[in-house]
């Protein structure tokens, strides 16, 4: 229904406005269970990231044989429930940007980069992504998925907001609502649940999954970090290293358990011999 992002003319993209989708799109990677599991780990503990780890199988059964709005909503309950939304937004400041700026795709950020207006549309919750998108990527606006905050605790309840997960048809309307009569000159995405928002703009592009696909230098990006060997969060990673982690914890504390009991018994006996 769309041709590919690489028939897109830059010569003709500048001064333009455009509505992008992030993951899969603006992104090599086309799953964003890896963040999840980063946001659930730094924001909240080992064991929530365990938990959401345990429960990756069932959502992806939900998300290719139910819909990718369930699917959604199981992950954010998972990740969001009963969390600070201060934690929330200082992993999303801190961890993320990181790995997020190892995985930009180098044809779709061209288009992205050289338009005028920039808006992202995305099912991930707006506070995950915001200041990625904003600071890093140079998006005026991120229309993603709002999660309900308990205004008491200041803590998320694991539910989102109305009218629910940004997918499908309510891309389109969010589109349409922040863009008015002067809809995106482009629109760009990567799978058919984006077909609703890029068939209202002007032009709409595919960018097809490509595992050797370049990704941009991260000094290309609006906000400079100092990156450490960062190591995108492949799907293997994501499945080892947290239960990996939950396991060490144990053995470190039994140790240091160990150590001081053994530390308390020596300094017993000589005070009493």
């Amino acid at each position: 229904m769309f041709p590919p992002i690489s028939e897109c003319d830059l010569s003709s993209v500048s001064h333009r406005s455009i509505a992008a989708d992030l993951d899969g799109t603006l992104l090599k990677a086309t799953l964003s269970f890896p963040y999840y599991i980063f946001i659930a780990i730094e924001a909240g503990s080992l064991l929530r990231g365990l938990i959401l780890l345990l429960f990756l199988p069932i959502t992806a059964v939900v998300y290719v044989f139910v819909s990718e709005d369930l699917a959604a909503r199981m992950i954010i309950f998972f990740t969001f429930s009963g969390v600070k939304v201060a934690d929330i937004e200082s992993a999303a400041r801190g961890v993320l940007p990181r790995f997020y700026a190892a995985d930009v795709r180098g044809d779709s950020f061209e288009v992205f980069d050289r338009c005028e207006r920039k808006v992202i549309v995305t099912a991930n919750p707006v506070v995950m992504v915001e200041t990625f998108a904003k600071e890093f990527l140079g998006a005026e606006k991120v229309l993603g998925t709002e999660i309900e905050v308990d205004p008491r605790t200041k803590r998320a309840t694991g539910f989102v907001k109305g009218p629910g997960v940004m997918v499908g048809k309510w891309k389109r309307f969010a589109v349409s609502k922040e863009f008015g009569e002067d809809l995106p000159d482009i629109g760009i995405g990567d799978r058919r649940s984006d077909y609703d928002f890029l068939s209202i703009c002007k032009v709409g592009y595919i960018v097809p999954k490509d595992h050797s696909a370049s990704t941009i230098s991260p000094d290309r990006l609006k906000t400079q970090l100092v990156f450490h060997k960062v190591q995108q969060p492949r799907i293997l990673n994501a499945y080892i290293r947290p239960p990996l982690r939950f396991i060490l914890s144990f053995a470190r504390a039994y140790y240091n358990i160990s150590l001081l009991k053994g530390i308390i018994r020596c300094t017993y006996r000589r005070r009493w011999w």
